[in-house]
């Protein structure tokens, strides 16, 4: 059965969506609800959690205004999924050869591709498709060059690259024994530029004009000013970026199963959806800015993708377009613990044993993203049935992390 409670603490209710909900994300949502920018309720998902800036699985509407640390510096991260023409027969005993050959054709966490070895490529080509619009927004603020060393180089190179953390790309099979290729990446380090500098620009713009604020991560920039347009422009720009870097990366991915599995094709068009990011979109009557932060659209009839961790399912679900989530659901499982209290709780023995039978890491490097810190999916799920229904759940046999 699903959950959905409200508590009326600031300014407008919020809508929760489950009972596992710790003080310092209630707090963070308690913040958001005062602000003077907000005039309908907000939503927690089932996987909401403290996070930086703002909660994590939470959905943010305004009217007239957008808090960059809302959207956080991984603009645009999301999820990516395709299912092929293979099952499960199809693939070979020992996977490890396939995943060397994902990590041999993919940079992965603070790598990035040669510069003299995409020159001329369509790598090459996607991003002098993209630089003229990012050469306007580095015009209007210069100030973002100043950020990251051989900025035009670094964001080039990103592109169809996975990056750290909880990033990864996995090889599934779903309850037919069909066989799904599914990833999650963002906008790579552009995208982390951008979110920092806007919102130490959001702050600096609070502090001119004296508003008080509940938290200075809660800066917001109000429509009708110039920086705002701006940010807006630069939004759209690593929305964008993030969007074509999960594309590179399938294409990739796809590319390096070739080489050790039969001749496949690709059944459906790639589910490929955002969960860090501003929408405009309609809600009681009227035209608003929303804020998913760590939750993807579920409009419905729209599909999209839930991973669990690196041992648990994933679901592809179908949107329910419930407006009392602003058609939204969660994105993941959500952590129930910090990536230092992982570390300190679990041994990369437990690590070994909560991802057996999954081809994977299993060293101290991702001790951080071992299952165990993660909610349990089946319970977000559930609490989440009147946003989602389930089209296909997924479990993974093979998982490459940054």
């Amino acid at each position: 059965m699903p959950i959905q409670w409200t508590i009326n603490k600031g300014r407008v209710p919020i809508k929760i969506w489950t009972r596992e909900l710790e003080y310092d994300a209630l707090q963070q949502l308690v913040n958001v609800s005062q602000l003077p920018i907000i005039s309908y309720p907000i939503a927690a998902m089932p996987d909401v959690h403290f996070g930086k800036g703002a909660t994590v699985g939470s959905v943010i509407p305004t009217a007239s205004a957008i808090i960059p640390a809302a959207v956080g510096v991984d603009i645009g991260c999301g999820m990516c999924a395709v299912r092929l023409t293979l099952n499960a027969r199809d693939l070979p005993d020992n996977l490890h050869p396939l995943r060397n050959a994902i990590e041999a054709a993919i940079p992965l966490g603070f790598n990035q591709h040669e510069r003299s070895k995409i020159r001329g490529s369509a790598h090459a080509r996607e991003a002098r498709r993209m630089s003229d619009r990012l050469d306007v927004i580095v015009g209007k603020h210069p100030g973002l060059m100043k950020m990251q060393r051989h900025f035009n180089e670094t964001w080039i190179c990103q592109l169809g690259t996975l990056g750290g953390g909880n990033h990864f790309i996995e090889l599934c099979l779903d309850e037919a024994d069909q066989v799904w290729v599914m990833l999650h990446s963002g906008s790579r380090g552009i995208g982390n530029v951008i979110g920092r500098y806007f919102i130490a620009a959001a702050q600096k713009d609070m502090r001119r004009h004296r508003v008080a604020l509940p938290d200075k991560d809660l800066a917001y920039l109000s429509e009708g000013s110039a920086l705002f347009d701006d940010y807006v422009e630069a939004l759209d720009w690593a929305q964008d970026y993030a969007m074509e870097n999960r594309r590179m990366l399938l294409r990739l991915t796809l590319e390096s199963l070739a080489t050790g599995l039969p001749p496949f094709g690709v059944v459906e068009e790639a589910i490929n959806c955002h969960h860090n990011y501003v929408s405009r979109e309609e809600y009681f009557g009227k035209r608003l800015f929303i804020t998913r932060k760590g939750a993807i659209s579920a409009l419905a009839g729209e599909l999209g993708i839930i991973p669990g961790s690196m041992g648990a399912k994933s679901f592809i679900v179908r949107g329910l377009g419930n407006e009392a989530s602003y058609c939204s659901c969660s994105h993941g499982a959500g952590r129930r613990m910090s990536r230092s209290e992982a570390k300190r709780r679990f041994s990369r023995r437990d690590l070994v044993l909560q991802t057996e039978g999954v081809e994977c890491r299993k060293d101290g490097g991702v001790l951080d993203e071992i299952p165990g810190a993660y909610k349990d999916i089946d319970a977000v799920m559930a609490n989440q049935s009147d946003l989602v229904e389930i089209v296909h759940t997924l479990k993974q046999v093979l998982c490459v992390k940054g």
